[in-house]
């Protein structure tokens, strides 16, 4: 199933003292540009005896800060381990046990007769902290229920940013390379044949973009690095004609369609996250409550099983702390007993659905909210960038509703207002990176195993990181300060 890979090119966690992201970008295009089923050969379910099911997703990320006891850069879950006395630093211990111990679980359920799921999505700097603070106790757990066979039905990891950017705010070039560095990175820890069953994608903040362009070129890049889905959050898809999705639709796969301001057109599978409170909806296994009161919809020719998505930060408040670990286990030896309602894995149910005969073209269609105002006003397929543009200048003019801010589960806090002091230099950082390296790689893509371009690249990934926005004013931008100046030295 997998390509060969020559064992000298199996990929080591560090590279030059530096987490491995980046050199081997051929070999990992070749790892993960697939049509093989990941799940289906695998898979227990049989749709025809299931009426509904769920799905959920653990997201956890700690950000990399320059907060060393001479300034290094270290993982804040250390710095938390490092000092307790502040705000809620007491809780380290915790939080590095929320990491570990979905690994001991999924062996337990297997192993008293249950059939659990759980799709995991860890930030490429939470991974590298945890390497870097020596706890290969979580690594390994992590590895077992990655890398072990008996245990590959029921894990599914999730793509993301390597160190947790929003998309909309992301530099359109660095889009492709955050991508490519948590690949990278997750390769180096998992092995390659752990990364090519890994074709569903997990944005921070579940934050989709909705200026035609950004859309444009993260689905293309989505797409390039063997991306087969994304999971989407409720309110930042709508209809074409701009309606809210209809009730069911949410249940099951859509194809959601992106139109660049070129005339050019592309489209992605997208599991809806349903809207409301996340981390107890998954804390306490909701989705599941939920699936029990829903029944098959029609899809195409067939009637198939609805399908709830969820998503929480795996680590973050008490209710995942406390409550999840209290009402995950219940829900697997409940169902044990009962086969009309199931639990799957994103990719597994979208894998499964098409062995049954539907068709991607079957999927109900969405785009990202707000941008039926456009095209209202622009025909797609014969959209100029000048049109585009001015269309958008024109209803930021005369529709105070209408932005190109994108749509995430934090509504009420924007990732551009207020942020300039951060935005500002990580444009800039950017800028200087491209102007330095991109020819350079054009003409020798090994460019990129060089531990210059990959020191540079690093800083370049850091400051986007979306904490220095969401925790506001204050250290965390002096943070985003002191790593651009670090990469500005590097760039120059």
């Amino acid at each position: 199933m997998i390509a060969s890979v020559p064992s000298d090119n199996r990929l080591t966690e560090t590279r030059s003292g530096l987490p491995n992201i980046c050199g081997y970008e051929t070999e990992i295009t070749q790892i993960v540009n697939h049509d093989q089923p990941v799940f289906l050969p695998q898979s227990n379910l049989n749709l025809d005896q299931i009426k509904s099911g769920f799905a959920c997703a653990l997201h956890m990320h700690q950000p990399t800060i320059p907060a060393g006891a001479n300034g290094e850069l270290i993982s804040n879950l250390q710095y938390m381990f490092e000092h307790q006395g502040e705000g809620d630093n007491h809780n380290a211990g915790v939080f590095a046990w929320c990491y570990e111990r979905i690994a001991d679980w999924i062996p337990e359920l297997v192993v008293n007769g249950c059939n659990p799921r759980i799709m995991l999505d860890y930030s490429g700097n939470l991974l590298w902290g945890l390497t870097q603070m020596g706890r290969n106790d979580i690594i390994d757990k992590l590895k077992n229920i990655t890398c072990n066979s008996q245990y590959q039905p029921y894990v599914e990891w999730l793509g993301t940013m390597w160190s947790h950017a929003v998309v909309p705010s992301t530099p359109i070039p660095d889009i492709k390379l955050q991508i490519q560095a948590w690949q990278h990175y997750f390769a180096a820890i998992f092995g390659y044949e752990a990364l090519q069953r890994v074709k569903g994608f997990s944005p921070p903040e579940m934050h989709l973009p909705n200026n035609p362009d950004t859309l444009y070129e993260y689905i293309k890049a989505l797409k390039e690095c063997g991306y087969r889905w994304l999971l989407v959050q409720e309110d930042s898809v709508e209809r074409l004609d701009g309606s809210r999705l209809w009730h069911d639709d949410k249940y099951l796969p859509n194809r959601l369609i992106a139109h660049n301001s070129k005339g050019e057109t592309i489209s992605i599978t997208a599991l809806i996250k349903t809207q409301g409170s996340d981390t107890k909806l998954v804390a306490q296994m909701q989705p599941y409550h939920e699936a029990k009161g829903r029944g098959q919809q029609q899809l195409g020719q067939l009637s198939v099983p609805s399908c709830g998505s969820q998503i929480a930060d795996g680590e973050n408040g008490g209710v995942m702390m406390n409550e999840f670990a209290r009402d995950f286990h219940p829900v697997w030896y409940e169902i044990k007993n009962s086969s009309e309602v199931a639990g799957f894995n994103g990719t597994e149910y979208i894998e499964l659905l098409e062995a049954a005969g539907v068709k991607v073209e079957d999927y109900p269609t969405c785009q990202a909210v707000g941008q039926h105002k456009i095209w209202n006003k622009v025909e797609p397929k014969t959209a100029t960038p000048e049109k585009v543009a001015k269309t958008i200048e024109e209803l930021k003019a005369t529709d105070h509703q209408f932005h190109m801010d994108g749509a995430s589960w934090t509504n009420d806090l924007s990732w551009v207002k207020g942020y300039e002091n951060v935005l500002e230099p990580m444009n800039k950082l950017s800028a200087m990176f491209h102007k330095k390296y991109d020819s350079l790689v054009a003409k020798d893509p090994s460019v990129t195993k060089t531990p210059e371009y990959q020191e540079a690249l690093l800083y370049v990934l850091l400051v986007e990181t979306s904490c220095f926005r969401y925790w506001g004013q204050g250290t965390w931008t002096d943070y985003a300060r002191e790593l651009y100046s670090r990469g500005e030295a590097l760039v120059k």
